[in-house]
């Protein structure tokens, strides 16, 4: 069976809305530490 491979995950879009933070955050400023992601939505 062949790998897949490393696959990077993109960046955050510039002008996202961030809660608990008065600046934009990337993936490299979250390297290393816990991130919960919670997805949600109205049905």
């Amino acid at each position: 069976m062949q790998g897949f491979g490393v696959v990077h995950a993109p960046d955050f879009p510039p002008g996202v809305g961030w809660l608990n933070t008065d600046r934009p955050l990337s993936l490299k400023a979250l390297r290393g530490k816990f991130v919960l992601l919670d997805f949600w939505t109205y049905c």
